[in-house]
């Protein structure tokens, strides 16, 4: 996952959509474990568009 820190607001939209519980929102930034199963419900609920699904690798 790609996120923008410069689009980023810190809303938490992202944290309350993840249905892998695998975002943490922290006070400078958004952090994905390895639950992320890349789903996309976060880039989608993202008010600002901070949030980029990264090629798979």
């Amino acid at each position: 996952m790609i996120v923008s820190v410069e689009k980023c607001m810190h809303c938490g939209a992202c944290v309350g959509t993840c249905p892998q519980n695998a975002i943490y929102l922290t006070d400078v930034m958004l952090v994905f474990n390895e639950k992320c199963n890349r789903c996309g419900r976060c880039v989608k609920a993202c008010p600002v568009g901070a949030l980029t699904l990264e090629a798979r690798k």
